[in-house]
């Protein structure tokens, strides 16, 4: 079957989606709105969230699923993928070393809709008939904003989410890991195919906690060992940084691209890579970790909403660019592969920038490597994201089922070409970022006030459980929080007391 006509209309619908008139504005705007209403809240608490995320790791005695610590982990592990290798390579390769700059803007405003939407996660998150917590744009822009465009926000989330889960989340990860790992050692598709399937359902019937407990295992050694190897490169290639960040401040600003002409003379090529590769690294605004955030154990919505928050500074301002500064300061981001005579392709690019400064064949290995863990990681978070909008849109029982068709699509992925899937995805990522950016512009007064109330007792996140409950005993919002009901000022037509699953 010849899908090139429709896989040519999708990638004309993504460039629209994801082009500088449509959702990068939106994305950009509702960061800087929030940034503004939260008084920078990323810089002044990211130490804060850190700390809380990375080395105390968990609230004692708190409800929900799994730790803070693997809430975080299961984001990143959905997050840290092939957007932090071939993402941003595509960018720095079609619009100069100049996107990479963008990139870091979109994290650091991505830190406010992280935060934000992480928070909302947890303070409207619900309980299902399995003792589990639900929670995400599914459930809280239904609960936050009342009425039938509460409703349809959040029923559009969860259909889109659950589309895109197995294309960004399943076939395309599967898909790079099997290509790569083909390519690099010669492993059939298919075996690689069969090995992550198994893998995958292992995993996932666990359900959130047996996912938690890999990712949390999984994610620190991943990240560690490849941002290990990138410093030792840029080490091996230290006098060629000054040059690398002139080049990525200037450009910025000015505009150019690896291949020359006039689509990369302008600055909006650079604006536009770097935006859209930086939302699809680190999935700020789109509203998918706030899915894993909902699961955490944790005290009180804001310590939940800062530790998810720094997920988009570990994603984006740590592996990201890492992988940015290689590429730029080697030369690889404008090299001519000798064979074909044209600019290097994204995956190529990166493995060739990871060679310089190691010996043999040790770039390519460890790029191949990460992608291996990053994919197969992303593969595992993303299958929570869709479990849990399965169950908002089907009920429960829909939930096992899932399960096996999720880890049956990854074989697909792996054994199959996939540019119509890979445009698909890229059309359905967008369109799960419009319900979560209107809601999260609407909610904004209530995560600002309540996140106000909270900082005033606990500005460095060091009150107990005990401490939380005397403090917010009273203020608004934690009544209905603890209770899990909707809040009395968001309808004036339904009773105060009324609860919603």
């Amino acid at each position: 079957m010849d899908l090139t006509g429709l896989q040519t209309a999708l990638e004309t619908f993504s460039s629209w989606i994801w082009g500088p008139w449509f959702l990068i504005p939106l994305l950009l705007g509702t960061g800087l709105y929030l940034t503004i209403r939260l008084g920078g809240l990323q810089f002044i608490r990211l130490g804060a969230g850190l700390r809380l995320g990375l080395f105390t790791r968990k609230d004692p005695g708190s409800d929900g699923d799994i730790s803070q610590f693997q809430a975080l982990t299961t984001a990143l592990a959905a997050t840290v993928g092939t957007g932090n290798i071939v993402g941003v390579a595509t960018a720095i390769g079609i619009g100069g070393p100049g996107a990479l700059f963008w990139m870091w803007i979109t994290g650091l405003l991505g830190m406010a809709s992280k935060y934000s939407e992480a928070f909302l996660g947890v303070r409207f998150r619900t309980t299902d008939s399995a003792g589990e917590k639900n929670g995400g744009p599914q459930y809280y822009l239904q609960r936050g904003i009342r009425g039938p465009v509460g409703k349809i926000l959040g029923l559009s989330f969860a259909i889109f989410a659950v589309i895109a889960c197995f294309g960004i989340g399943n076939m395309t990860q599967g898909n790079s890991i099997a290509t790569n790992l083909e390519s690099s050692f010669n492993v059939p598709t298919w075996i690689t195919g069969v090995v992550l399937t198994i893998f995958a359902l292992s995993v996932l019937v666990g359900g959130i906690k047996s996912i938690g407990r890999v990712t949390a295992g999984l994610v620190p050694i991943m990240i560690v060992f490849y941002v290990l190897g990138a410093i030792y490169i840029l080490i091996a290639n230290v006098g060629a940084l000054p040059s690398a960040f002139a080049q990525i401040f200037t450009e910025a600003f000015t505009g150019t691209s690896a291949v020359g002409g006039f689509a990369g003379s302008v600055i909006i090529i650079a604006v536009q890579y770097g935006v859209a590769r930086g939302i699809f690294s680190n999935e700020s605004g789109m509203g998918s970790a706030a899915i894993a955030a909902a699961a955490a154990k944790t005290s009180h919505p804001v310590r939940q909403g800062l530790v998810s928050m720094t997920q988009t500074f570990i994603d984006t301002i740590i592996v990201v660019t890492c992988t940015g500064l290689v590429i730029i300061a080697t030369g690889t981001w404008n090299q001519i592969d000798p064979e074909t005579g044209e600019q290097l392709s994204a995956a190529l690019m990166t493995a060739e920038a990871f060679s310089h400064g190691l010996p043999g064949d040790w770039g390519h290995i460890i790029v191949t490597l990460g992608l291996v863990l990053f994919a197969g990681s992303t593969i595992l978070g993303w299958s929570y994201y869709g479990e849990r909008n399965i169950e908002r849109l089907l009920g429960r029982r829909a939930v096992m089922p899932f399960r096996i068709l999720f880890s049956v699509v990854v074989f697909i992925g792996c054994t199959v070409q996939l540019g119509v899937v890979w445009a698909f995805s890229d059309v359905m990522n967008g369109l799960m970022a419009l319900p979560n950016l209107i809601g999260l512009l609407v909610l904004s007064g209530l995560v600002a006030r309540e996140t106000r109330q909270y900082l005033k007792h606990d500005p460095k996140l060091r009150a107990t459980r005990e401490e939380i409950d005397a403090f917010m005993t009273g203020t608004p919002g934690w009544n209905e929080w603890k209770t899990e009901t909707i809040p009395v000022v968001a309808s004036k037509r339904r009773r105060p007391d009324r609860q919603r699953s």
